[in-house]
């Protein structure tokens, strides 16, 4: 599966390549150290799967949503574990929690939900957002431009008055509040405080205040 997802996501500019995807199933086999009744081989499968049709990077969600059964199907994995891995894609998202009706993520779910959570949260998600931000031709900074109140996921995805530091108020902050598992929360409340930290800093610079 490694290398299906490769040949889908090598050529990404938006921080979801495969160093996410590595990321994201590093931690998965980390949080399952932590939580072993959970049902290993469907949250490492959905952890290297999560963003193979991603609606941000597929504009056919169907046919690549097809495409991944085909590959599922083609190496083996029964029709019930395939199930429970969409189960996890689909309803996983942050989108889908703050602007959609998820349905409840069994523990190996909610612990690829952590570790894709954990992945924006901390040093490389301010890495992850401006690159995003930057390949979306979004504006860095302008204290005008007050983080928004989205109320649905047209809204949210609209890029009209998106900064790339709004988006740490508008998202990333929010994120510690959202993890499910013990080992999650412990890893990003220490994540949190040095986006905060960050932000703090970048404000009080364009500020000219920090001297």
């Amino acid at each position: 599966m490694t290398d299906f997802t490769t040949q889908l996501l090598s050529a990404d500019q938006t921080g979801h390549d495969m160093t996410h995807i590595q990321r994201v199933l590093n931690m998965t086999k980390h949080i399952l150290t932590t939580e072993p009744t959970a049902d290993a081989f469907v949250a490492q499968a959905a952890a290297l799967l999560h963003d193979t049709y991603d609606d941000k990077l597929f504009d056919d969600v169907d046919q690549a949503k097809a495409r991944v059964a085909n590959k599922l199907t083609t190496i083996g994995v029964s029709e019930e574990k395939q199930l429970e891995i969409f189960k996890i894609i689909d309803n996983m998202s942050w989108s889908k929690q703050r602007f959609g009706k998820p349905e409840s993520l069994s523990l190996a779910g909610q612990i690829v939900q952590d570790a894709d959570r954990l992945d924006a949260i901390g040093a490389i998600a301010i890495a992850r957002v401006i690159q995003y931000g930057v390949a979306h031709g979004h504006e860095l900074y302008n204290p005008d431009i007050k983080p928004r109140q989205a109320k649905t996921k047209a809204e949210y995805r609209q890029a009209d008055g998106e900064t790339i530091m709004n988006h740490f108020y508008e998202k990333l902050f929010l994120l510690k509040d959202y993890l499910n598992t013990n080992e999650g929360k412990r890893i990003g409340k220490k994540r949190d405080q040095l986006m905060h930290d960050f932000v703090t800093q970048f404000e009080l610079e364009w500020q000219q205040k920090d001297y």
